[in-house]
C-alpha cells in the first residue's frame, strides 16, 4: 500500500510539467492577428473615428476610403461600402483594447474563435419577436449554425435584431441567412387570433414563449439528417425565472439535445440569426394585417399604438381586435372600456375612466 502510495506522490510533479508545457506550447503556438476586417454602421464608424483622433492615430487619404488613420505598427482603413479593415503587427492589442470595447461593444469571430473554440461548435439558436407588440404576431424562429456558416457570416453585421432598426436591413439579413449553404432555419408564426386562444387557455406568455421556442427545437431536430455535424446544443434568452418552463416544454427530439438558457442570448451568432428571422416574419405578418385591415398599424406598445387601436374599435368594432392585436395587452381594455362606456353615454367618451386593471384582461 505504501509503495503504491509512494509512486503516485513521485508522480504528481511529472503530471504537473507535462500540463505546463502543453499549456506553453497552446499558448505560443496561436499567432497573434496581423490583419482583421469587418463591416460597421454609421454610427460605429463615428466612435472608430472618435477613437483613433483621441489616440493621435495620423489620418491619410486613401480611395474609396472614408477615412484612414495609421500609428506605429497598426493602420485603420474605413471604407465607404462600411468595410473597415485593421492591419499591422498591433492587430490584436487594437482589437482587443479599442475596437471592440468603444466601437463593436461586443467580441466578434477572430482571435478570440482560437482561445474560444466554443464559437465554432455546431448549435441552434431560438429567438422571438413581437412578444412586446400589440399589434402583429408572435414569431419564434430557430436556426442551425456550423464551422462554415459562421466564418461564411464573419463580416455579415449579423447581431441581435434589437440592434437593426431598418427593416431594409431585417430583410437582407434574413435572406441572406436563409441561403446559407449549410445553415437550416425554422420559424413558427402565432397569429393573433391563435394567440388569443392560446393566452385564453395557457393564462401566461411565459408558456406561449416556451411552447413556441420547444416546437422551433423540435422542428429543427427533424431535420437534423440536414445539418452536418448534429447540433450539440440549442442556446435562448432566458426568458422566464425558472428555467424548467421551457424544459419541460420540450418535445421528445428537442429533449435530445443540452439546452442552454441565459440572458443576453442574443450576443450568441446563432440565436443573433434567429433573431432576425423571428423579426423579418413579424415585420411581414403586420404588413400582411395593415394591408387585409386597411389600416397603419404601429408597432410596440406606446401612444401611437392606443390611438390606432381606439380607431380601429370605433370603426369596425372591438371584436375584431382578436384578429390584430394582442388582446390581454392594457391597450386592448382602455379602447374596449371606452366604446362601452361610448354606447352607454350616447357617444360621451371619458378616457380617464378606461384604465386597465392590475391583471392582464382577456375576452375572446
Amino acid at each position: 500500500m505504501s509503495g503504491d502510495y509512494c509512486r503516485k506522490e513521485a508522480q504528481k510533479p511529472q503530471k504537473l510539467f507535462v500540463f505546463f508545457v502543453l499549456f506553453v506550447v497552446i499558448i505560443f503556438s496561436v499567432k497573434p492577428l496581423t490583419s482583421y476586417t469587418c463591416k460597421l454602421t454609421d454610427e460605429q464608424a463615428s466612435a472608430l473615428e472618435t477613437a483613433l483622433s483621441s489616440r493621435g492615430f495620423k489620418f491619410r487619404a486613401v480611395p474609396y476610403a472614408r477615412f484612414a488613420g495609421e500609428k506605429d505598427k497598426i493602420g485603420v482603413v474605413f471604407y465607404e461600402s462600411g468595410k473597415l479593415v485593421v492591419q499591422g503587427k498591433g492587430t490584436q492589442e487594437f482589437i482587443e483594447f479599442v475596437l471592440e470595447p468603444e466601437v463593436l461593444k461586443q467580441a466578434r469571430l477572430g482571435y478570440e474563435a482560437v482561445l474560444n473554440p466554443d464559437l465554432l461548435l455546431p448549435r441552434i439558436g431560438v429567438d422571438e419577436s413581437g412578444k412586446g407588440d400589440f399589434f402583429g404576431p408572435l414569431c419564434i424562429a430557430g436556426v442551425y449554425i456550423n464551422e462554415s456558416v459562421v466564418r461564411a457570416w464573419k463580416d455579415s453585421g449579423i447581431r441581435d435584431s434589437k440592434n437593426i432598426s431598418s427593416d431594409k436591413k431585417i430583410s437582407d439579413l434574413a435572406k441572406l441567412i436563409r441561403k446559407t449553404s449549410g445553415c437550416v432555419v425554422n420559424t413558427v408564426v402565432i397569429g393573433n387570433e391563435a394567440y388569443n386562444r392560446l393566452y385564453a387557455k395557457m393564462k401566461s406568455v411565459n408558456a406561449i414563449l416556451a411552447w413556441g421556442h420547444a416546437r422551433v427545437i423540435e422542428n429543427l431536430m427533424a431535420q437534423r439528417y440536414q445539418m452536418n455535424p448534429v447540433p450539440v446544443k440549442a442556446i435562448s434568452d432566458q426568458f422566464a425565472s425558472n428555467k424548467e418552463v421551457v424544459t419541460k416544454a420540450l418535445m421528445s427530439l428537442g429533449r435530445e439535445i443540452e439546452l442552454v438558457q441565459r440572458h443576453k442570448a442574443e450576443e450568441d451568432l446563432a440565436v443573433a440569426a434567429a433573431s432576425i428571422l423571428a423579426r423579418d416574419e413579424f415585420v411581414k405578418g403586420l404588413a400582411k394585417l395593415e394591408k387585409q385591415f386597411e389600416v397603419k398599424l404601429p408597432k410596440g406598445a406606446s401612444a401611437a399604438v392606443d390611438a390606432a387601436a381606439k380607431k380601429i374599435v370605433e370603426e369596425r368594432g372591438a371584436e375584431n381586435l382578436t384578429k390584430i392585436a394582442k388582446v390581454h395587452f392594457r391597450t386592448a381594455y382602455r379602447r374596449r372600456a371606452c366604446r362601452s362606456r361610448q354606447k352607454r353615454n350616447g357617444g360621451a367618451v371619458n378616457l380617464s375612466e378606461g384604465r386597465a386593471p392590475r391583471a392582464p384582461f382577456v375576452s375572446i
